[in-house]
């Protein structure tokens, strides 16, 4: 299920329709919740919720076991095999078939005839969210910074709630375990979660979906029919294009989240307005940038030692993080230089590039096209294509743009959403929860029909969801 479509809307009132008949009985609330977390998964695949209740035993099992013993060798041995555990699940359905490619062009390349076979494992929709929510528990049972989860029901809610389960944002257990252990459900104020909600709808259906369709896509699938600036303004239109769908995904989950009672953090907060690389990562998918500080860079020494150890350490995270996002050598490259590109902030400028206020504005945009940079080794289909692609950009071909005013529109609006003042939003959000809910509800239905009548035809699947 899509979120914005009639299925899922249809869904998601029954569910909530439910959780507020159970607002006074919440162990049968998490019940129903769960329940209708699997339905919601099952909708892809249902043979892969076998997969998911299987993580969250071991999540689960592991927990109780680091409870359970004092030891500091036997926690270390329970914890590694618990990550171990994790990691496999997550390398055998994402990773075997691209390590496999891999060996058999090398083994072409060096005269070897044999190739070795192909499993052609589906991989399935959300396993890098739900595996890395299990790995934060684990690790946070281990430090203590969590307490053991003893209650079955409270494990299988926080690995499978259904408005973060197949693309975020990653919820830390010592966040979202004391939400769902309440004993009571406090009042909701719904303004908030409704403005969210559509406003994700808006920036997914309208401007994503749009500047994709109509920019993106074609001009990504042959490039050689477009002059330079359609190139140029394609790179510019997927940088609207990601950030407008997965924050658009984000803030409909956290919206979602909001209705039937829980709170997440923010996962992105204006990332194109950053003046480093650093502070870039900071604000753009804030849930995995975080995650991986503490549970991949710190882990392995952080920047505790040498300039050098702290660049190679910052290079490891980095394409390890471009590789999580896919199994292919793209993803690889895109780390690799978000990678190489810290390391170069690390030892020139470790405290900011910028002092003046044109300093400020010529650091933005110097950061925005590194960031645009990587984005055309996502967005391609291969590496080749990428390297293919910036071919093409050197070129400087000339010719007849094919650009439309609306989409030079839409791609100028998606990057002014990154310049809003947050004192406006703020608010805006203070101000609706004041407001009646009768005036909240229909201002609600007035902006889903607006918003699916600005919309393109069909609903494209969030990004995210083949990560």
């Amino acid at each position: 299920m899509l979120f914005p479509t009639l299925e899922f809307f249809g869904f998601f009132v029954v569910v909530l329709l439910l959780a507020h008949a159970l607002r006074f009985h919440v162990e049968a609330r998490k019940l129903m919740l769960i329940a209708a977390s699997y339905v919601f998964y099952a909708g892809w695949n249902w043979h892969f919720c076998f997969l998911l209740a299987g993580s969250s035993l071991w999540s689960y099992g592991a927990g109780r076991l680091l409870g359970a013993v004092a030891g500091a060798r036997a926690r270390a041995w329970i914890l590694r095999a618990a990550i171990g555990g994790h990691l496999l699940l997550l390398g055998t359905f994402k990773y075997f078939d691209f390590f496999v490619g891999s060996a058999n062009e090398f083994l072409h390349s060096v005269g070897f005839g044999y190739e070795l076979p192909f499993v052609e494992i589906i991989l399935p929709v959300g396993i890098s969210f739900f595996t890395f929510h299990g790995i934060s528990y684990v690790m946070d049972v281990a430090r203590g910074d969590v307490p053991v989860c003893r209650r079955l029901p409270d494990m299988l809610l926080y690995m499978s709630f259904f408005p973060q389960l197949v693309a975020g944002p990653i919820v830390r257990a010592s966040f979202f375990l004391p939400q769902i252990g309440q004993d009571t459900v406090e009042p909701i104020a719904i303004g908030p979660p409704i403005l969210l909600i559509l406003g994700g709808l808006f920036k997914k259906v309208v401007i994503a979906n749009y500047v994709a369709t109509n920019l993106v896509d074609p001009v990504f699938f042959d490039p050689d029919s477009f002059p330079f600036a359609d190139l140029l303004f394609a790179v510019y239109g997927y940088a609207v294009q990601i950030y407008c769908d997965f924050s658009a995904y984000s803030d409909i989950a956290i919206g979602l989240a909001g209705l039937l009672g829980y709170y997440f953090p923010p996962n992105f907060n204006q990332p194109y307005r950053a003046q480093s690389l650093r502070e870039f990562w900071r604000r753009w998918h804030i849930s995995l940038s975080s995650w991986l500080r503490d549970y991949l860079y710190k882990p392995i020494g952080g920047s505790r030692g040498s300039r050098w150890f702290t660049a190679r350490n910052l290079m490891i995270s980095m394409v390890l993080g471009g590789l999580w996002h896919g199994a292919a050598w793209k993803f690889v490259a895109w780390g690799a230089l978000h990678g190489i590109a810290l390391t170069v902030e690390h030892f020139v400028a470790p405290n900011g590039w910028a002092r003046s206020r044109l300093g400020k504005v010529l650091a933005i945009i110097v950061v925005f096209h590194v960031v645009c940079l990587g984005w055309i080794f996502f967005r391609a289909d291969s590496f080749a294509d990428a390297v293919y692609y910036l071919g093409d950009l050197a070129k400087f071909g000339g010719g007849i743009s094919q650009l439309s005013p609306l989409t030079l529109l839409l791609v100028a609006l998606g990057m002014g959403l990154n310049f809003v003042p947050l004192r406006w939003v703020i608010r805006t959000f203070h101000g609706m929860m004041t407001w009646p809910e009768w005036l909240v509800g229909s201002l609600a239905g007035v902006g889903i029909v607006v918003v699916n009548s600005l919309g393109p035809d069909g609903v494209a699947p969030f990004i995210y969801f083949q990560f």
